[in-house]
């Protein structure tokens, strides 16, 4: 049967809405008064096509929420913090900081060898910069196999917690312990040990960092900043909201306590159907 050809003078209502939703969203991460544009996949990376971490890391939702998540997590062991807090300016470009954070992720998951090496070589060569003395005294350096141990379990934990609430629920133990291990080999290209190698492994080290974690005024101040509206439109404010409310959710109990951060249990249904609406709108606007 002869199709009837689509009528190309109108307007396609879904199509012009895909367009919005995909060009919010690359915007969000690349900055285009800096040329940057997506990074392309390469099958010939660190990992490749039929790794687990190109599953985990393709789902902007999740990475968002996790990504957010992960640095509620980082800041409160009080080097880390001072690090950000010296020798950044996360006050005036928390959204670049950001940014760039996902790039680099971006391209040590998608980007050919040469991309992902070049990358993590820069972001060694920051790490060898920064150092400091924390306010009781102790001295810390940026390039501390241990604070780069913390920095990455909490990263690979959070966007692992985000991927299974929000994509993959039934994930496989296989999977998720294949995930750790092929992430540790970014970990220890920057420099971090001890590197967890599975899911069992990631929540040993986790508990075993609870010790040195604290809080105090400048904790309380960058996450205000992490959690701070960075824009007037109002739908973006909605949605940044909702993705803040579920990176809290994303939080082990423990740590929610010690940012002070509820969690109510009459909102939590809301939060994560709400995030998973938007998760599942930005796959169809993509696919």
């Amino acid at each position: 049967m002869e199709q009837t050809p689509p009528r190309a003078q109108l307007p396609d209502p879904a199509r012009s809405f895909k367009g919005a939703i995909t060009n919010r969203v690359v915007a969000l991460f690349n900055d285009r008064a800096r040329g940057e544009a997506p990074v392309l996949r390469r099958p010939d990376g660190i990992f490749g096509p039929k790794a687990v971490a190109w599953r985990v890391h393709g789902d902007v939702t999740a990475m968002l929420v996790g990504g957010i998540s992960s640095l509620l997590l980082q800041m409160l062991h009080p080097a880390v913090l001072a690090g950000v807090w010296d020798h950044s300016n996360f006050r005036t470009d928390m959204h670049g900081r950001l940014r760039r954070t996902a790039r680099f992720i971006a391209l040590t998951t998608y980007g050919g060898r040469e991309e992902a090496e070049a990358v993590i070589a820069r972001v060694r060569g920051i790490h060898e910069r920064v150092g400091g003395i924390l306010p009781d005294g102790t001295p810390y350096a940026a390039n501390d196999p241990a604070l780069l141990a913390w920095v990455h379990v909490t990263e690979t934990t959070s966007f692992l917690n985000a991927w299974r609430r929000y994509v993959e629920p039934g994930m496989s133990l296989a999977d998720q312990d294949r995930y750790f291990a092929e992430m540790a080999r970014v970990a220890r290209a920057l420099g971090a040990a001890p590197v967890p190698l599975d899911r069992a492994g990631a929540r040993r080290l986790l508990d075993a960092y609870r010790p040195q974690l604290r809080t105090d005024a400048r904790t309380r101040e960058v996450r205000q900043l992490v959690l701070k509206a960075a824009t007037a439109d109002l739908l973006a404010l909605g949605l940044q909201a909702l993705g803040n409310q579920a990176a809290i959710d994303l939080l082990p109990e423990w740590a929610r306590r010690m940012h002070g951060l509820p969690n109510p249990l009459v909102a939590r249904p809301l939060v994560r159907a709400g995030t998973l609406g938007v998760a599942q709108a930005i796959r169809w606007a993509f696919r």
